[in-house]
C-alpha cells in the first residue's frame, strides 16, 4: 500500500477543556499516513494524479481553526473524515500531539485509525 505522509503539520487554533484554555491559541501537531496510490502520479509524472500535501494541510488547518473545539479526540476524527469524504482517502493514520498540555511531558495525544487498506 503506497502512502502520503504530513509529520508535524502546526496547527494554531483555540483547544482545551478549561476556562483559559478557551481564551487563548493553543498549538496541535498533527502527524498523517494516508493511503493513496502514487503509481499514476509516478509514472505521469502528472500533479492532478497526487494527493496534493499543500492542499490537504491548508483544508486541515482551516477546519481546525474553523471553531474552538474541547478535545483533541474531536479534532483527530474531523480531520479523519474530512480526508475520507473530501479528498476520498481509503485509510488515514491520524496522529494529534497538544505539547505543553501536561508540564511534565513534551506532549500528550491521540492516534487513531480509519478506513479500510
Amino acid at each position: 500500500m503506497d502512502r502520503v505522509l504530513i509529520r508535524q503539520l502546526k496547527i494554531e487554533t483555540v483547544i482545551g477543556v478549561y476556562e483559559w484554555e478557551k481564551k487563548i491559541h493553543q498549538s496541535l501537531l498533527i502527524d498523517l499516513d494516508m493511503a493513496w496510490d502514487n503509481k499514476p502520479a509516478a509514472a505521469s509524472d502528472d500533479y492532478q494524479h497526487a494527493l496534493c500535501y499543500e492542499t490537504v494541510s491548508n483544508r486541515l488547518t482551516a477546519l481546525i481553526t474553523e471553531k474552538p473545539i474541547e478535545l483533541i479526540e474531536t479534532v483527530a476524527e474531523m480531520t479523519a473524515n474530512c480526508l475520507m469524504t473530501e479528498f476520498d482517502v481509503p485509510w488515514v493514520k491520524v496522529t494529534v500531539m497538544k505539547p505543553g498540555a501536561v508540564p511534565s511531558a513534551a506532549a500528550v495525544g491521540v492516534e487513531i485509525e480509519r478506513g479500510q487498506c
